[in-house]
């Protein structure tokens, strides 16, 4: 009688599996046996009870269990030793951290670096879990009840701490480098207060920003930063505090958005006769009109792909309000800290001073980083940049099989001078998806003199991009199966 033909293997698995098993059987008896600790090896001594068929059976099925778990294990060790192309090149006040589907690699001492922009992560990651992927910020115009289509008095402002709120002008301005994109119309605002039927206003535009404390700008920024780089901020802010046909960004920002706001009035046929400022509304006012941003999922993707500076702050102090009623920023940090925590968040080392990441006084490890990867709603992730296509990489890994696929946050801060502490940075943090379908979570903060300069970051980031795409360098786990 013949017995039954089984499913055939294809013949390239079949030598693969052959010449491996020497190896596997040494590394899985070491790891299962030594690692695991593992007592006396258990002798299998079948009873007499049990067939030829049934013993066969169930070593095949210990072989489908086995094989995957070596499989990985010879991978992500043959990946640790190829990731020394990286590490050879950096200087001991950097670090760098990977994991494999949410598999630690042991990598060199995790050292605490000034992290520059990969900080948004961080943000970003608590922001969705203390507020919500759908959460939106809402801005909201009161006054007067009109007469007639006249408001007789001051027409109020209020600031919900829309990073986004800007004049339809604002994307399309070539003002930033990376413009705005997802953001919330103050035009269409205007034009629905004249759709219910507002003509005019008697009195003054006033902006409150009352949600948010008065902290514009952060003493710990680096010179040159403030106002350039970021700020000013409040929970009323429109165009990153700049006013159309103007040359610099307002000193307040709720005073800038008032003015802003009478322009889009006038656009919108509104006429104000009193001017603006910064004031909050009386009892009596009532809401005649609002308008919402997108949700938070968008906004942080915003954030992370153009490395939204101001974003990033704003986001820090509505985590605040939302947490505890106080709209500042050691209230934020705090906040996200505590949220990092209750995800599962390695802080060890972690010194938070911004959202942004532009002080240099922040530290943390890279290992903070990729724990925060792992544990972050899908939505941070799908923010991320994305290598040769958007955001802070579209010109970057522009060619090679990165392209397209490679996502992830970039950082840089120069801190000059280039010879003295504190060193320069050049960080890059993310996820790949590797060939045999394995997430690598990774994070490279390099802290070196001058390692801003693309001569000296980009070789070592050629080494980590050639490194993970090279990754698994033997069969993956569905190729060892039989």
């Amino acid at each position: 009688m013949t017995a039954p033909r089984g499913r055939r293997l294809h013949p390239v698995v079949v030598l693969a599996v052959i010449a491996l098993l020497p190896v596997m059987m040494l590394v899985g008896l070491r790891s299962l046996l030594s690692e695991e600790g593992v007592g006396t090896p258990v002798v299998l001594t079948p009873s007499p009870s049990v067939g030829p068929y049934e013993i066969a059976s169930r070593n095949v099925m210990s072989f489908r269990r086995t094989a995957p778990e070596l499989s990985g294990r010879g991978n992500r060790t043959e990946l640790v030793m190829a990731l020394q192309s990286v590490t050879s090149q950096m200087a001991p006040t950097s670090c760098l951290a990977m994991s494999v589907d949410g598999v630690s690699l042991p990598l060199s001492a995790d050292t605490a670096a000034i992290p520059a922009s990969t900080v948004k992560i961080l943000v970003a990651s608590a922001a969705i879990d203390v507020l919500g992927a759908e959460y939106t910020f809402t801005t909201r115009v009161v006054g007067a009840k009109p007469v007639d289509g006249v408001v007789n008095g001051d027409l109020v402002l209020i600031g919900g701490g829309d990073p986004l709120l800007s004049g339809d002008w604002y994307p399309n301005s070539n003002l930033d480098r990376y413009p705005v994109f997802g953001h919330t119309s103050l035009d269409e605002l205007a034009r629905s207060l004249s759709a219910n039927g507002v003509t005019s206003i008697a009195g003054r535009v006033l902006g409150d920003g009352s949600r948010y404390d008065d902290e514009w700008y952060y003493d710990e920024w680096g010179a040159g930063t403030a106002g350039i780089e970021a700020g000013p901020i409040d929970a009323l802010m429109a165009n990153d505090a700049r006013i159309e046909g103007d040359d610099y960004r307002a000193l307040d920002p709720v005073a800038g958005a008032s003015r802003e706001f009478v322009r889009r009035l006038n656009a919108a046929g509104i006429q104000v006769l009193g001017g603006s400022g910064v004031g909050s509304p009386s009892a009596d006012a009532i809401e005649l009109a609002r308008v919402t941003s997108l949700p938070l999922s968008l906004v942080i993707k915003e954030m992370l792909q153009n490395s939204d500076n101001n974003t990033a702050e704003m986001l820090v102090k509505e985590i605040g309000f939302h947490s505890n009623g106080n709209g500042s920023r050691q209230d934020g940090l705090a906040a996200i800290q505590s949220s990092l925590s209750s995800q599962g968040v390695d802080l060890t080392g972690l010194r938070l001073v911004d959202g942004s990441g532009l002080s240099n006084a922040s530290l943390l490890r890279c290992k903070t980083l990729v724990d925060t990867l792992t544990a972050a709603d899908s939505s941070v992730i799908d923010g991320l940049a994305v290598a040769g296509v958007s955001g802070t990489l579209s010109s970057i890994f522009t060619e090679g099989p990165m392209t397209g696929v490679l996502k992830a946050k970039t950082g840089t801060l120069g801190n000059l001078p280039y010879d003295e502490d504190p060193l320069a940075v050049k960080a890059l943090a993310g996820e790949y998806t590797a060939r045999g379908g394995e997430t690598l979570s990774f994070a490279l903060v390099l802290n070196q003199s001058m390692v801003n300069d693309q001569a000296n970051y980009r070789p070592i980031w050629n080494a980590l991009a050639s490194t993970m795409a090279q990754y698994p360098t033997g069969p993956t786990a569905s190729e060892m199966s039989p």
